[in-house]
């Protein structure tokens, strides 16, 4: 039982990781109704760019104290979540779905191919932001880095859906991806609201790099926990921040017990089927997910 236990403990705080990269999925469709599925190199270029401005400059003899390493990446990460809206994707408002799909796809080869460009495709090693090691709960052993990176998670969900529901900003937001004419009629800016859905998952998604990598180490292979993150988003529902970490802790419980009791049998491929699968029968059982928006249209 107390295995059990721990196993449950484990793929909870897996799950909100996937939830936290889950939310830059959600705050990027509330407003553009595009379901970017570059995410995954987004956070692997915005995790280049913290080591770029930490460890990368100390190699290089210049020490930037870390607060400046933080908010250099963070300013990096605004006018990269701009450049993405403004030269990628706000052509493409009022196209039709397919012309957006292959953009996001053009997108993902093409980020990968820049980030082996710029810094090559070998491994290094990501700083430490959080403390490693475990703590003690009992008889249950608690992963603090993950512990950490799932408080994380829980807050930025929150302030998030304070944000979108609690501020004049925020509402704006709202009522973009409500309706991109009714906002317009509303004398809402859909350019402006779309803009700043892209910095906010630009962020995010840094963020998740920050609680996935940290002290460990980073390689263009992580973009793949885009993929892991995209039915989380979809379980929770696209316009759901809440949900994001709930959808994650479901998928994260669900892969380590299929890694623990089904990978034996399935020479470990249930484990990685999983999230897919549950993918699959949200799209055909539940499309808007546990907590996305119920469409109505009267004929």
């Amino acid at each position: 039982m107390i295995n059990l236990v721990q196993i449950l403990i484990e793929g909870a705080l897996i799950g909100l990781v996937y939830g936290l990269v889950a939310i830059s999925f959600v705050v990027i469709y509330r407003a553009s109704r595009i379901v970017n599925l570059a995410q995954g190199e987004i956070l692997v270029v915005g995790a280049l760019v913290l080591w770029t401005f930490t460890l990368g400059t100390a190699q290089a003899g210049y020490h930037i104290p870390f607060v400046v390493s933080i908010a250099l990446t963070v300013g990096a990460c605004i006018l990269f979540g701009l450049a993405l809206e403004r030269f990628v994707f706000r052509p493409l408002i009022s196209q039709p779905a397919f012309s957006i799909f292959m953009a996001s796809v053009a997108l993902l080869i093409l980020l990968r191919g820049l980030a082996q460009l710029i810094w090559g495709a070998e491994t290094r090693s990501f700083p430490a932001i959080f403390m490693e090691g475990g703590f003690t709960v009992g008889p249950f052993l608690i992963n603090t880095r993950l512990f950490l990176g799932g408080v994380c998670t829980l807050l930025l969900a929150f302030g998030l859906h304070a944000f979108f529901t609690r501020t004049r900003q925020g509402l704006r937001l709202a009522a973009v991806a409500e309706n991109h004419d009714i906002a317009l009629s509303l004398g809402i800016s859909v350019r402006w609201a779309i803009a700043v859905a892209w910095i906010l998952g630009t962020v995010v998604a840094t963020c998740g790099a920050v609680v996935l990598l940290s002290g460990r180490i980073i390689s263009l292979d992580v973009a793949t926990i885009g993929f892991k993150a995209l039915p989380v988003a979809l379980l929770g529902g696209l316009e759901s921040i809440r949900g994001a970490p709930l959808a994650g802790i479901v998928i994260g419980i669900g892969e380590v017990l299929a890694m623990a009791y089904l990978d034996p049998l399935t020479k470990g491929a249930a484990s990685g089927l999983l999230p897919y699968a549950v993918m699959i029968a949200v799209l055909l059982v539940r499309p808007q997910g546990f907590f996305g928006w119920k469409r109505i249209e009267r004929l």
